[in-house]
């Protein structure tokens, strides 16, 4: 968190939101990602919406709003109205580390109802902690009609939960298999949020990212131009994105 938390409160600073670092919410008797449920549940009575990301993540574009983001979703879907949980699904379904719930009686009932599924709860140690696969299952076994009034997914799991994409033998895979998926999930420059999902060694991709953001900060302060993306040329802190990898391939 003390490497994340300076870009996150920057981000809620400049918009107007609260920066809550949830860390005081934590339950020792489950795997700690189970705990963002405790926080989400506490802190959504003060608020209209609150939007939940894990620390494995880190805001890229501040220029968008979360505003945006819910506009964006509520303007996609066919007069079935303001949703109350938005998540994304990427090739394993939907993801447990980036979603928005809105303060309503459906959101709270449902925290509650994902709390409870503690026959999914993992031991600790393992690389799953069970939340994930909770969450999956009671959005799998809603009936149609209230998963369609309460549950949105964007049509673009990149509009605010992009992972950053690298090539190795599982993501090819997954990349030949399922390539409108990946793609709609692979970070690229100009994203609202990188998700570090499934990374080893994150601490060193979020100080490569961060290092990233103050070239460019200080570009921008130094020319008022923004940069156009990252030199992997001339740079050895660049960040390679799946398009940059692609046009590698092709060139």
């Amino acid at each position: 968190m003390g490497l994340v938390a300076p870009n996150k409160a920057k981000y809620a600073q400049l918009h107007g939101y609260t920066f809550i670092n949830a860390s005081d919410t934590l339950d020792n008797s489950r795997p700690p990602s189970w705990s963002k449920i405790l926080a989400v549940r506490k802190h959504l009575p003060k608020f209209d919406w609150v939007f939940w990301n894990d620390v494995d993540s880190l805001v890229i574009n501040p220029e968008i709003s979360l505003e945006d983001i819910v506009a964006s979703v509520v303007g996609s879907r066919d007069n079935s109205g303001i949703p109350d949980l938005i998540i994304t699904k990427d090739v394993t379904g939907v993801n447990a580390g980036m979603f928005f719930f809105r303060n309503t009686e459906w959101s709270m009932h449902f925290l509650e109802l994902w709390w409870n599924q503690t026959s999914f709860v993992r031991p600790f140690g393992q690389m799953k902690s069970g939340d994930n696969d909770a969450l999956k299952y009671l959005l799998q076994i809603m009936p149609e009609e209230e998963f369609q009034q309460h549950v949105a997914m964007p049509r673009m799991q990149c509009a605010f939960n992009s992972y950053l994409w690298r090539p190795t033998l599982k993501s090819g895979v997954r990349l030949m298999k399922l390539p409108r998926v990946v793609w709609q999930g692979a970070y690229s420059t100009g994203d609202f949020m990188v998700h570090l999902a499934g990374l080893n060694n994150k601490k060193a991709w979020v100080q490569r990212f961060l290092a990233e953001l103050g070239e460019e900060e200080a570009l921008i302060q130094s020319s008022s131009s923004r940069k156009e993306g990252p030199n992997w040329k001339d740079s050895p802190w660049s960040i390679w994105t799946l398009s940059d990898w692609m046009q590698l391939i092709l060139s």
